[in-house]
């Protein structure tokens, strides 16, 4: 069996519409087995996430985070992509990770809001002004082409490099969107539940340990939550253990996740306020690095 390589020139094949087809295909396959292992230095992460999912494939993912390469011009999270053959185990390809790790990313949350976020929803903003903003821009703009961006960030300048409307207030910023899009490093809470308005929808990624949270118990308690896979967050990642710890929601509170039927995960009024968690485990990678392997391989 050879070896493909895919790599990032291989992003001009995609579509998030193909993907979010990907990633609800690849959920109506059986449940996977995911093992991560997490190894730290100070403030630097080492990310070894693992998975296989029967009838897909086999997929070993390695990430460093290392929050300090802002300063320094390279990207906070590198890493590798190995996928291999469902059946017998060979390396089939190595896919780019930053191209991985985007499309994932993104489209893990664009599949949330898909069903969430209402339908004419129009000012979105972005808590966070790093890679995965960007991302997200252009993942909301393939459903909501009329989309209205707005930026906060700690660091106006790094806002205002995303070259839309920079918010300095956050709290007014919040109940004016529709969607908020929370992708920050954040260890406490940032979004307070108080100012949340009815119907809106927040899509929370930042957060991936026990000791990170960007929204407050309170908005949790408000919203109804959705995760894009249990499995991965209630009993890994702070924004859901937090709450579930201190009695602001139970475990029976997350509503649904993406193995769920569909008709579970969506929004019952115009006037709720949804929730959806990104855990990003790597049963979603291996369908998002087999996604992009086939776009390659069949490029003609």
């Amino acid at each position: 069996m050879s070896l493909q390589i895919v790599p990032k020139e291989a992003e001009a094949l995609l579509s998030w519409a193909g993907l979010m087809a990907a990633l609800e295909a690849g959920h109506r396959l059986p449940q996977p087995d995911i093992r991560d292992l997490f190894v730290y230095r100070d403030a630097d992460t080492l990310l070894d996430r693992a998975t296989w999912i029967d009838g897909l494939g086999a997929l070993v993912k390695v990430a460093t985070i290392v929050p300090g390469n802002g300063a320094r011009g390279l990207p906070t999270v590198n890493g590798a992509v190995t996928l291999y053959d469902d059946v017998t185990g060979e390396l089939t390809a190595l896919v780019d990770f930053h191209l991985v790790t985007k499309w994932k990313t993104a489209g893990d949350s664009l599949l949330a809001a898909s069903r969430l976020a209402r339908k004419d929803a129009k000012k979105f903003l972005l808590v966070g002004s790093g890679t995965v903003a960007k991302s997200m821009v252009e993942a909301y703009s393939s459903l909501w082409p009329d989309a209205e961006f707005t930026v906060w960030s700690r660091t106006r300048a790094s806002a205002e490099s995303m070259g839309f409307r920079v918010a300095d207030d956050l709290e007014a910023a919040v109940k004016a969107a529709d969607v908020i899009c929370t992708a920050t490093l954040a260890t406490v809470p940032l979004i307070r539940g108080d100012w949340l308005q009815p119907g809106q929808h927040l899509d929370l990624i930042g957060a991936y340990k026990p000791d990170m949270r960007e929204v407050d118990d309170t908005a949790m308690r408000r919203a109804r939550v959705f995760v894009d896979a249990r499995a991965t967050t209630v009993h890994h990642i702070g924004e859901i253990m937090d709450p579930i710890r201190s009695g602001a929601i139970t475990e029976a509170d997350v509503q649904a996740d993406f193995y769920d039927d569909p008709a579970l995960f969506t929004r019952r009024s115009g006037e709720e306020i949804t929730i959806a968690k990104n855990g990003g485990g790597a049963h979603l990678d291996l369908m998002t690095a087999s996604y992009i392997a086939g776009k390659w391989a069949g490029r003609g």
